[in-house]
């Protein structure tokens, strides 16, 4: 019987030595200098509960990054469907304007995990648009802002597309915004 009794009396004696000490009366405690983080990548609604939508448009050679404000981030899809619709009219007075019509016909969007597949037709030879680069980085730019969204891959017909990234080559891997770096205007 002593010899049942012993590893129960020392699991005991190991689990009474661990823990937090017990203070002999209630202390305050005080949240951390600045308040508390948000976690790297969360959208963060404001008091009024409207967030930032970001979009991508095109300035001069590269890409310009610019934020709507919208009563909740959109699904996926949707945020692209605005990207597409191009820059509103104040932006377009500040210059910008996209390259997606014509270029990158976009069939539709789905997440995946933190992966956003984009559904690409091909695009009309009568385009003349020769933007590639500008149009694949908008959708990229756009999308990987998201706090739901780390990367963009790209398919036609269901098999994944090579897409050309601002270094010239093409990947069909998904891109990330540092794909397109050398093209974001600060």
């Amino acid at each position: 019987m002593s010899r049942r009794l012993l590893p129960v009396l020392l699991a005991a004696a190991l689990l009474g030595g661990c823990g937090v000490p017990v203070d002999d009366e209630p202390r305050p405690v005080r949240p951390p200098a600045g308040g508390f983080p948000t976690p790297a990548g969360t959208a963060t609604a404001e008091p009024d509960g409207r967030v930032d939508e970001p979009l991508c448009f095109v300035q001069g050679d590269g890409l310009a990054a610019v934020t709507r404000r919208a009563d909740g981030l959109p699904g996926v899809d949707t945020h692209l469907q605005h990207l597409l619709a191009g820059p509103d009219s104040g932006e377009r007075e500040r210059g910008l304007a996209t390259a997606l019509p014509g270029t990158v016909v976009v069939a539709g969007a789905t997440l995946d995990g933190s992966v956003a597949t984009v559904d690409v037709r091909q695009a009309g030879e009568e385009t003349g648009r020769n933007d590639e680069v500008l149009a694949f980085g908008q959708v990229v730019c756009t999308l990987t802002q998201r706090p739901d969204v780390d990367s963009v891959a790209f398919r036609r017909d269901g098999q994944p597309l090579e897409v050309p990234r601002a270094d010239g080559n093409v990947s069909s891997l998904p891109l990330t915004a540092a794909d397109y770096r050398p093209l974001l205007r600060r």
